[in-house]
């Protein structure tokens, strides 16, 4: 696979995560019912789930920076792929097996973007000549 191709692969993946982390993110910060009901029926705490929606905004506008903040953004990968961890295994242990599809999906498509984000950046790029 060529670097075009990985670039193309990498920033897709980026904007629709961004996307799918900035709008739940601002739902959970304006007290949206739709992630709201679903999140407290979870069994989370509502000041969690205000943390959670900082996090998701901040962790996307660090994703959406070209070529800086690399180490940084391997913790934003880290907090969405927890993210999506947890919420795919709360929504099988409350709601059901059958409610885990966006979970799934996210999955996927984070696992593609963070494999041609480490194709782009080298180690030495992300953690510095010391890692």
């Amino acid at each position: 696979m060529n670097t075009k191709t990985t670039k193309i692969m990498y920033w897709a993946g980026a904007i629709f995560m961004s996307l799918w982390f900035g709008a739940s993110g601002i739902f959970e910060l304006i007290k949206s019912p739709v992630v709201w009901d679903i999140t407290l029926q979870l069994g989370y705490p509502s000041h969690f789930i205000y943390i959670l929606g900082v996090f998701k905004v901040l962790g996307v506008l660090v994703l959406l920076l070209p070529n800086r903040l690399l180490r940084l953004k391997e913790w934003v990968f880290a907090g969405m792929f927890f993210d999506v961890t947890f919420a795919f295994f709360s929504k099988v242990a409350v709601l059901g097996i059958s409610t885990t599809l966006d979970a799934v999906i996210a999955f996927s498509v984070l696992s593609v973007t963070y494999i041609m984000f480490r194709k782009l950046y080298s180690p030495e790029l992300i953690f510095g000549e010391a890692y």
